[in-house]
Order: structure tokens, then sequence, then C-alpha cells
């Protein structure tokens, strides 16, 4: 009878700090779209992105928050951070929009946002899982899974970055 009122208490407590990482991720998306510097954008990107590996720490994802934390938030906005610093963007430099330009971005926007709710029209609501197995993120499953069944794609990905990473080479190379 303890334990169930216990893990009704733990699900309580998740789904607030759901709505709490949920808020946080809304807002700051937001400030992403309605701020002027694109400084502040990335910073308010980073924090959408941190909400978002709170998400999957909730869902008990540990390498994937982890893995989403170091690539997303460490490399990616950092390299959006030096090149937006590095390009120097001013306001007398930028180029003027026409209404007739902002107009077709709006419409253009609202379409895509109408074909996204088409598109989830005749989805399914996902339904709880009967059993809740919790080592269904841990690294030791997702490594077993990875190096016995998905280890010819793997390494297929693997020579596909190396391939990537010389073309970038021969690209960046001067005369």
């Amino acid at each position: 009878m303890n334990s169930g009122i216990k893990l009704k208490k733990t699900k309580r407590e998740m789904f607030k700090l759901f709505i709490f990482l949920s808020i946080i991720m809304l807002l700051a998306a937001i400030m992403v779209v309605v701020s002027k510097s694109p400084v502040s954008s990335i910073i308010h990107l980073i924090i959408a992105f941190l909400a978002m590996a709170g998400h999957f720490i909730l869902l008990n994802a540990q390498f994937l928050a982890i893995a989403h934390i170091i690539v997303y938030t460490g490399a990616i906005m950092v390299l959006f951070l030096f090149v937006i610093m590095l390009l120097n963007l001013n306001k007398e430099n930028e180029p003027h929009k026409t209404l007739t330009t902002k107009l077709a971005a709006v419409i253009s926007g609202g379409l895509l946002f109408l074909v996204l709710l088409a598109s989830l029209k005749g989805v399914n609501a996902i339904k709880p899982l009967n059993k809740f197995d919790s080592s269904i993120g841990l690294i030791k499953v997702l490594g077993n899974e990875l190096f016995t069944k998905f280890i010819f794609p793997f390494e297929i990905s693997s020579i596909l970055f190396l391939s990537a990473m010389v073309g970038a080479v021969l690209l960046a190379k001067k005369n």
C-alpha cells in the first residue's frame, strides 16, 4: 500500500518537472524567434536545448541527453555563436525586406504549419507500455544493440563521415 502512494507521488513530481521543463522550453523557443539580437537568440536556443535534454532524462534516456548536450548545445551552438560574431551583422549592412517578402514568408510559414497539422491528423496517440523497463535508455543496452544488430550501418556511417571530412579538406584547400 505504501509503495503505491510513493509511486503516485513520484509520477506527480515527474509530471510537475515535465511541465516546468516544457514551459522553459516554449518560452526559450519563443524568445529565439522574437529576439532582435542574433546572439541572444542563440543563448535562448541553448536554453531550449538544455530543457530538451531534461526531457530526455525524464524518459530515462541518459545517453541521448548527454549526447544532445555535447553535440547540440556544446558544439553546434558554439559554432553558430562564433559564426555570428565573426560575421558582425549590423543593421546598416542588412538589406531591408519589402512588405511582399514579409507577406510571402508569413504565408509560406502558415502553409507549412497547416501541412504539419494535416500530417498529424491520422496519427493515433501513443499508448503507454504495459511493462516499464528501466534499462531502455542506458548506454550498455544501446551499445549492445548498436554493435550487434546495427554494426553494418554504424560502419557505413563512419565511412561516410570520413569521406565528408576528406571532401571538406579538399574544398577548403587553396590551389
